[in-house]
């Protein structure tokens, strides 16, 4: 553990305690604000990086968090500076949040490089905050502690016409209804004609209830509950519902624990050990958390100076089942999660497959963190003889047609095409998948293979959630529900299906799904890992030869530089001028 911080070893003095010109200047614009000389002089200054804004649902309160979080450092006696960071809200950003995610850390890391701050609480949560806030911070390597918005309240649905019966009743007919995966369950009834005009309307109402993040185990709760497992977040504050007044309680405990971190020098480095990466894969595998992770703890890893790829990834992915009954892996919900114990219970049931030495940001190790904790749930949190699947949360695929690999959420796909030779249907844009999806005359059937290409991190640009590429119209009419669905994009974390996603190299640089044709035979093997275009070698070199890059529009600004420097799906789709451990430079007081 580092040496105790003196006063005089801060940071922020740096622009406040000099007796030059400069260090006036900011002592007197620090009074414009109504701050004493002495709190500026005297006191550890941390900022409180808010990614709150009117068009982020899941943020809505994170104005009032933040006043929780500044009342926790004035008790602990820091001085508390909100600094406002993109917000990212993952509804309304288009084309796709993760064309910013490396903005905000870029962001994030220049807000707490130029400014007079010792140390930061991380106010985020929906899907890209969460990284992007991560990135920046870890890049900076100042004491830092990861504060959650935590997840939306549950709902109920009762079909109209349904019998009435108490809640909780077991013949009661009410389901459990959460953010994402019911919308894409309800749409495909819908498009089937199984929800009537009426109902789609009234579940627009009702599903999010609340403020907060995604209440399935979407990429939100995937990323947050991760954060706490790499020691960056208070024990069990992620799964703390939104709207709860622990939630309120824990925010505070935030402002003030970070203000004894700075004078402990406790900082992301420290605790971002490649002991702590394996246990944040290991709670991924038990939560059935989305695949969006692959690209996340890649980039992070990277940011931390953690060797970390796929491989690793998928060894976790062998060993550890699906333990957490939650959306859409199981049937429940982020708050009955929190009911049951949140992670820490999780954790319990996994101490085999974690490293207990690993720190945490209130400063004790995981080993202590877990001493005493229950599992309140045991349909919730399942134990390891009881898996809810066995299957695992990801498995990464690879073969000619993904030599770099390819990702899948296993526990969420169909046993039944674990194993599926099928001939390609190939789209080049979403605008044209969706446009035959509608025709009733597509020629498709159950066991052809939907691809989608262009649509990874140059080619959208972005890499958007564009994966859970829709079943075909004329196929929803006949029961199907699920078919094997290839393409270089993302997925929701809160959608379901037999989606194999994220693979690289992507087809607008290249890569071997730019080469296959409709009709191409395309076999999938989840067991031995394989993703095979089943076309002879001299085929595919005369296509590659032939292959012409899609034509690139015309950008200018960040997007033009994303496009340049973003890296590919298995290196976590970072800047390649990001990456690494490298100290961020100091600023020049001046």
């Amino acid at each position: 553990m580092a040496a105790r911080k003196t006063l005089a070893d801060l940071r922020s003095r740096r622009w406040f305690a000099a007796s030059d010109m400069r260090a006036f200047a900011h002592r007197q614009r620090a009074q414009q604000m109504g701050l004493r000389r002495e709190d500026v002089l005297g006191k550890p200054c941390i900022a409180i990086v808010n990614t709150w804004s009117d068009l982020s649902p899941c943020h809505a309160h994170l104005r009032e968090r933040a006043e929780a979080v500044r009342r926790g450092i004035l008790m602990a006696g820091g001085v508390p500076f909100e600094l406002p960071a993109m917000s990212l809200g993952e509804v309304m950003v288009k084309p796709t949040t993760m064309l910013y995610r490396n903005l905000l850390a870029m962001e994030v890391e220049e807000l707490l490089r130029s400014l007079p701050v010792d140390g930061v609480v991380l106010l985020a949560g929906c899907d890209k905050t969460t990284p992007g806030t991560v990135m920046g911070a870890v890049s900076m390597d100042l004491p830092t502690i990861f504060c959650p918005a935590g997840p939306m309240l549950n709902d109920r649905y009762l079909k109209p016409g349904q019998a009435e019966g108490k809640v909780g009743d077991a013949t009661h007919p009410a389901m459990t209804v959460g953010a994402g995966t019911h919308t894409r369950l309800f749409w495909d009834e819908y498009q089937a004609g199984r929800v009537s005009e009426a109902e789609w309307v009234r579940l627009e109402a009702r599903m999010t209830r609340s403020p907060g993040t995604c209440n399935t185990m979407g990429t939100a709760s995937t990323m947050t509950s991760i954060v706490e497992a790499l020691g960056l977040a208070l024990p069990g504050s992620t799964a703390i519902p939104a709207m709860d007044a622990a939630h309120t309680r824990m925010a505070t405990t935030c402002g003030e624990r970070i203000v004894e971190m700075v004078w402990e020098d406790l900082r992301p480095r420290t605790l971002l050990t490649r002991g702590a990466f394996v246990n944040a894969a290991a709670v991924q595998m038990a939560l059935g958390g989305s695949t969006n992770a692959a690209v996340h703890i890649l980039a992070m890893a990277r940011r931390a100076g953690v060797a970390w790829t796929l491989d690793d990834l998928d060894a976790v992915g062998r060993a550890v089942p699906v333990l957490a009954n939650l959306f859409p892996s199981g049937d429940r919900l982020m708050e009955d999660f929190h009911y049951a114990g949140g992670l820490p219970a999780l954790m319990t049931r996994l101490v085999a497959h974690l490293s207990l030495a690993e720190g945490n940001v209130n400063g004790k190790t995981l080993a202590q963190n877990l001493e005493g904790v229950q599992v309140l749930d045991a349909e919730v949190i399942r134990p390891l003889d009881r898996p809810v699947s066995p299957d695992g949360a990801l498995a990464v695929l690879r073969g000619n047609l993904a030599p770099e690999g390819a990702v899948m959420k296993a526990s969420a796909a169909s046993p039944k095409f674990f194993k599926h030779r099928g001939k390609a249907l190939v789209f080049d844009h979403p605008a044209q998948m969706n446009a035959a999806c509608a025709d009733p005359q597509l020629d498709c059937d159950e066991n052809t293979v939907l691809v989608l290409r262009n649509a990874g991190p140059v080619g959208a640009p972005g890499m958007p959630e564009w994966g859970g590429l829709p079943i075909p119209k004329k196929l929803l009419a006949l029961g199907v529900r699920d078919m094997v669905r290839i393409s270089d994009a993302r997925m929701s974390g809160t959608h379901y299906g037999t989606c194999i996603l994220h693979v690289s190299p992507e087809s607008a640089i290249g890569g071997p799904l730019a080469c296959v044709r409709s009709g191409d035979m395309i076999e999938v093997d989840i067991e031995a890992r394989r993703l095979h275009l089943d076309v002879p070698d001299d085929e595919l070199a005369r296509r590659r030869a032939a292959w012409q890059p899609p034509a690139a529009p015309v950008e200018r600004g960040y997007v033009r530089l994303y496009r340049e420097h973003v890296t590919q799906a298995h290196e976590g789709c970072d800047f390649d001028f990001l990456q690494g451990a490298a100290p961020t430079p100091e600023p020049v007081i001046f």
